[in-house]
């Protein structure tokens, strides 16, 4: 993919490497003492307040008006990125730009504007508005903060684990990502969950696939548009989505894991369904013909 010297998104967030913990309990008395004091206290109070915070900042490493504030205290680890690392971020932000381009399009186009996402890069784990997970849980979207989220590591993953490598390879899980943000905003994705628990898991299962397969095809239309619009494509790219949506198909994922597939608990689709979807976006690049929930799959 053409990325190089491109437009970068503002809307990804890099959180490897850091933490936080909260003050908000002695930190939130500590702050309600201070301020009374400072405010009404006589100079000697003052005095003595400044030099508390001063020596409790010194021992715990916090700034003083972060314990003044009796918020959280956010720290920041020695994290360094790789080359690599470095130069994926670039890449990411790129594709991330390339969505916000398309997708503010396509809504002009129909008349609406586009509320768009962000991406958060995190290294291990990450606390996102839907709860807390690992690396392991793999690239998410959490409607509750409007946020996708992955660890870079998941491009080795791909080449590694779902013989599935390339840059675009990566662009296609993005944009997959944020296609369910466009569910999101569609009320798509909400439907779907408030449907767990009131119909069968089988029947839910089946809703999962039509998800999961109409972000597919929301990756498809984005990859025709960016094309359309900053000529991104290189030879070989779309193989690589292709090749991407194949390795994470639930038919294949179960065969390589288990020996055998349960149709009824796919959650994603198969291979097939994945690239037959994916495809039709980028061929026609029409959002209207991404219905998966009331269209033939296969």
């Amino acid at each position: 993919m053409r990325y190089k010297g491109r437009r970068r998104s503002t809307n990804v967030r890099d959180v490897r490497g850091s933490g936080s913990r909260s003050s908000s309990g002695g930190g939130g008395g500590l702050a309600t003492i201070a301020t009374i004091l400072l405010s009404r206290g006589s100079w000697k109070q003052k005095l003595l307040i400044v030099a508390v915070i001063a020596g409790i900042a010194i021992f715990t490493g916090n700034n003083p008006l972060n314990l003044l504030a009796g918020g959280s205290t956010t720290t920041q680890s020695n994290y360094q990125p790789t080359a690599q690392e470095q130069e994926l971020m670039e890449f990411v932000e790129v594709v991330m730009a390339d969505t916000e381009d398309v997708w503010n399009k396509i809504y002009r186009e129909n008349g609406s504007t586009y509320k768009e996402p962000q991406l958060v890069v995190f290294s291990n784990t990450v606390q996102s508005g839907c709860g807390r997970a690992s690396k392991a849980t793999g690239p998410f979207y959490c409607p509750a903060d409007q946020s996708a989220y992955i660890d870079l590591s998941f491009y080795e993953e791909l080449s590694r684990r779902f013989g599935a490598p390339g840059d675009f390879a990566m662009a296609y899980v993005i944009a997959h990502e944020v296609g369910h943000h466009i569910q999101n905003l569609t009320g798509t994705l909400d439907k779907v969950n408030r449907a767990r628990g009131q119909v069968s898991q089988t029947q839910y299962n089946k809703m999962s696939v039509m998800l999961e397969l109409q972000a597919d095809f929301y990756a498809g239309v984005w990859a025709h548009h960016a094309q359309r619009m900053h000529n991104i494509l290189e030879q070989g790219d779309i193989q690589e989505a292709i090749q991407a949506a194949e390795a994470i198909g639930d038919d294949r994922i179960q065969r390589e894991s288990q020996g055998y597939v349960v149709p009824d608990s796919f959650t994603h689709g198969t291979s097939a369904q994945r690239v037959r979807w994916f495809k039709k976006g980028f061929e026609t690049g029409d959002i209207r013909q991404g219905d998966t929930f009331n269209a033939e799959v296969l």
